[in-house]
């Protein structure tokens, strides 16, 4: 027994030597170089520089914005011309019931106004576009099917009627050479765009003469020339 107990401590005394030496070598051994991050602050540059970015910024912002805002009508499904041609026909004046707080046939419709519509198609022949002046005050606006405005006309600069001619540039070009056209007896307006819509409004200041305005646009008219 004393002999294998001798052994043990023998075999025990060489494993702690032999982990000493190897403790030993391994200290000796160079430690390889870890770089550590360094936190490197961003430059903002000159005051120049730093305005110069601010206002780049502004302006592509609202370039952004402009865009997105006359790309609107295209990108819709459901434009005003698009709803309004499942109310109505073309070439026709319509007078618009008016407006309640809960239901409207277009949207934010001032209800100080009586309004007519007309959706014009020159396919076939310009338009002849009539309106009589009421008391208070008249106006036509003219778009395109995409809902972008190109002319408006009131009749404080018409006079009592408001009285002109909507066609294409094609219609207009083939116009007589020698046919008199003059602000003063025909107004002819060149339309963007094949079909569009007429917007008819007429001020009411006293409801009491609903009634008789509502009247005075209905011998309003929107017909293709012969």
């Amino acid at each position: 027994m004393t002999t294998l107990d001798d052994l043990r401590g023998e075999a025990s005394e060489v494993a702690a030597r032999g982990g000493r030496l190897l403790g030993r070598f391994f200290s000796r051994l160079p430690r390889p170089h870890v770089a550590r991050p360094r936190f490197v602050r961003p430059r903002l540059g000159t005051p120049g520089q730093l305005l110069l970015f601010i206002a780049f910024s502004v302006v592509l912002g609202a370039i952004a914005h402009i865009v997105s805002i006359l790309a609107m009508p295209a990108l819709a499904e459901r434009n005003a011309y698009a709803r309004l041609s499942e109310l109505m026909d073309s070439n026709v004046l319509t007078l618009l019931p008016d407006p309640t707080p809960q239901e409207q046939t277009l949207p934010m419709t001032d209800p100080a106004f009586i309004s007519a519509i007309c959706l014009y198609d020159l396919s076939g022949a310009p338009l002849k576009v009539r309106v009589p002046a009421t008391a208070d005050y008249t106006s036509v606006s003219f778009y395109t099917s995409e809902a972008l405005a190109f002319y408006a006309l009131s009749d404080q600069a018409a006079g009592k009627v408001i009285e002109l001619d909507l066609m294409t540039s094609k219609q207009k070009a083939a116009l007589p050479e020698d046919e008199e056209i003059t602000a003063a007896d025909r107004l002819v307006i060149e339309s963007p765009s094949r079909e569009g819509i007429v917007a008819v409004r007429a001020f009411v200041r006293e409801r009491g003469m609903r009634e008789l305005v509502r009247r005075q646009l209905e011998a309003a008219t929107c017909t293709p020339s012969n």
